[in-house]
């Protein structure tokens, strides 16, 4: 399969022309990736209606952990596949498969057919993120690094957001037509960026010749470094995913939302307020790293932190209108700490080793997720409030803020420089 290989060779004219278009033809991948994947969350009640088994909070935990199981166990392969095939398609045939899958799951009313499709899309979405982000820190190295990154991050958050469309479509015509529409969007996406996206490996500057970079000798990975970097991803990926998958059930409980409602008030609050994190955390990581070598990994730690005062407050407050100013905090911080986690990576790692790097942060952070999110349904059915699951979650999370700030990058673009 010499079409999928991938010689670390230099960059083409044409390949290198457009960073930022790049990143632009890569931001409505992110939305659908996270748009498929969270819009069930959102349709709950309206699916309880066809398929009786999801009226248990525990059966629903299952759905949503099976396709995170798969997602984790997938990701460090998917990075490893990154950093030696040709991401473009490796991006391509995520795109069209997991659309496809969220395509089928409008024909079915069956609780163990869901179950195997969200396993599929596990599988497929999982060969996207390592193969995205690897691909648009190539493309985007030094002071733009951090904002390329974060403005695809956008898209993430605009997919959380608009799952929240996904309950409303599925209470005013049904949640087969939402799965089916957003599905086909995606198929016919695919087939974009097969025209227009195109594969670039950084190497170095002064390399003239395949010889010279047979002779490169890249610098080793911080490994002590990188073992925090994975803490820091998991400890508060625990907090993230138990907002994604519970906060719409939590604001049902509590103050009695209908679907619709509880749909967009938890996944908008919290994404548009990503949006603004992950845009002023991408800039100020990018002015901090030219004054400061941790100027990345501070700005990390400072949004971590945000989310310490936002899981106490979105257990704990009082009212609809509090909870909803901590969702938006919580996703303020996250935004920030999102907006850095590829770039710290590229002060930790080589080239050779981002996308396996972040599959492998990817599976300990979504693990953490798919462990915790059916126990909170355990937890619930036993009767157990969501509202203390999530206060608790700060704790982890206030460990996350102390590794990040033990951690020591380095500019690992200079040394691989350096040792050409």
């Amino acid at each position: 399969m010499t079409t999928l290989e991938a010689p670390p060779t230099a960059p083409t004219a044409r390949s290198a022309a457009n960073p930022w278009t790049v990143v632009a033809l890569l931001w409505p991948v992110a939305l659908l990736n996270y748009f498929d994947r969270q819009m069930l969350s959102t349709m709950k009640l309206s699916m309880q209606a066809d398929i009786p088994a999801l009226q248990s909070a525990e059966h629903f935990g299952q759905l949503m952990a099976i396709f995170l199981w798969v997602y984790a166990f997938c990701s460090p392969l998917s990075g490893v596949l990154a950093d030696r095939l040709n991401r473009k398609w490796l991006i391509v045939g995520s795109l069209g498969v997991w659309s496809f899958v969220t395509l089928l799951m409008g024909f079915t009313n069956d609780f163990n057919h869901l179950y195997i499709l969200r396993g599929i899309m596990g599988v497929s979405e999982a060969a996207y993120i390592p193969a995205g982000l690897a691909l648009i820190t190539d493309y985007h190295r030094g002071p733009t690094r951090s904002l390329a990154v974060g403005i695809h991050m956008t898209g993430i958050y605009t997919g959380q957001a608009l799952g929240g469309v996904g309950g409303w479509i599925a209470q005013t015509l049904s949640w087969h037509k939402a799965f089916f529409l957003f599905g086909l969007v995606g198929v016919v996406y695919a087939f974009v960026l097969l025209v227009f996206l195109r594969e670039r490996r950084n190497t170095v500057e002064d390399e003239s010749s395949a010889s010279s970079q047979a002779s490169t000798v890249e610098p080793p990975v911080q490994w002590l470094s990188f073992v925090l970097l994975l803490l820091c991803f998991a400890l508060p990926s625990m907090a993230g995913w138990a907002v994604k998958n519970w906060l719409p059930t939590l604001l049902q409980d509590r103050f009695a939302l209908d679907q619709a409602q509880s749909g967009l008030w938890a996944t908008v609050s919290t994404s548009a307020a990503s949006f603004a994190g992950v845009i002023l955390g991408a800039r100020l990581a990018d002015v901090r790293s030219n004054l400061t070598i941790r100027g990345r990994t501070q700005t990390s730690a400072l949004g971590l932190f945000l989310l310490v005062p936002a899981l106490v407050g979105l257990g704990l407050a009082p009212g609809l209108t509090l909870t909803i100013l901590a969702a938006a905090l919580f996703g303020f911080g996250i935004g920030m700490f999102d907006a850095n986690n590829m770039p710290i990576l590229c002060q930790i790692a080589p080239p050779r080793f981002r996308a396996t790097g972040y599959g492998l942060m990817n599976f300990f952070g979504i693990a953490a997720g798919a462990y915790l999110t059916p126990l909170l349904g355990r937890l619930k059915d036993s009767g157990v409030p969501l509202a203390l699951c999530l206060a608790l979650c700060a704790l982890p999370t206030l460990l996350a803020v102390v590794l990040m700030l033990l951690l020591r990058p380095r500019d690992m673009d200079a040394l691989v420089s350096a040792q050409a």
